[in-house]
């Protein structure tokens, strides 16, 4: 799939963030999943966060997102701290996150799901819609012709008008990534975008990832696809029993001993 022809605001903000985490502990009784986690995903770049199961991977997503607490460290977003952040706020500052099983609204339609993904919208206050209806539908104007435009730049327009349930898995995580641009974040968490998908859904997911990287949003990836890191990824951070055990070019961290034993010595949480 080319470049597309939208200009760069229709579809982001153009605003990389920087993404520093620093010692962080993430505790669930006596298993330490995530266990003194520090790296920085710099403005502009695609990192990569990789590791055999069980590493943490995900833990340190879920907390980075706001979604589970720290027990101790720090997570800052362009040098202000964001840990004690619920995700909502997380997501307001900036940093939005996929899932790994894509979560749509499963009888709604595409373009329905990304309309509704920008926070605090007119008519969500009902007296909004008696006594302020110009205003109301200006910007329900203006919401669905930026959804349409980051569908279109997504691939998915000629899904638009399906339920986002009955589409394919790698469909629905293009419309994961069409709802968190909505928000135009500064760094995009993606957890496993490459996962189950089809080749071809594969290959659009890469182009469009590296089309918002040019245009200034900065990535952390879960993924374990090698092929997909080592295309894809400026700087690699490899996980293993919740610890960071390598960091560097996707060339050095995967010729590293401690990587290789980690992933061929069954390294597990």
């Amino acid at each position: 799939m080319g470049a597309s022809p939208l200009p760069d605001r229709s579809v982001c903000a153009g605003t990389a963030g920087r993404l520093e985490v620093k010692r962080v502990e993430k505790l669930f009784g006596a298993n330490r999943a995530v266990d003194g986690v520090s790296f920085t995903a710099e403005p502009g770049r695609i990192t990569g966060l990789i590791g055999p199961n069980g590493a943490g991977k995900t833990t340190l997503f879920n907390a980075i997102a706001g979604d589970i607490p720290i027990d101790a460290g720090e997570v800052l977003l362009d040098g202000t701290r964001i840990d004690s952040f619920p995700s909502y706020k997380v997501f307001e500052k900036g940093l939005a996150r996929t899932f790994q099983i894509p979560r749509p609204f499963a009888r709604m339609t595409v373009l329905e799901n990304v309309m509704l993904a920008p926070s605090g919208q007119h008519g969500e206050r009902f007296w909004n819609t008696w006594l302020r209806p110009g205003l109301v539908a200006r910007q329900e104007k203006e919401i669905f012709e930026r959804a349409r435009a980051i569908i279109e730049f997504c691939g998915l327009s000629p899904v638009e008008r399906q339920l986002a349930g009955a589409i394919s898995g790698g469909q629905q995580k293009l419309v994961e990534l069409a709802r968190v641009l909505m928000a135009d974040p500064r760094i995009i968490l993606l957890d496993e975008p490459g996962a189950g998908v089809n080749p071809a859904l594969l290959d659009t997911i890469v182009d469009r990832i590296v089309e918002l990287n040019r245009r200034g949003l900065t990535f952390l990836i879960i993924e374990h696809n090698m092929d997909f890191v080592m295309s894809l990824c400026d700087a690699v951070v490899v996980m293993a029993t919740g610890k960071v055990i390598a960091r560097g070019t996707p060339d050095s961290v995967t010729a590293a001993p401690q990587v290789i034993e980690a992933y061929l010595g069954g390294a597990v949480e």
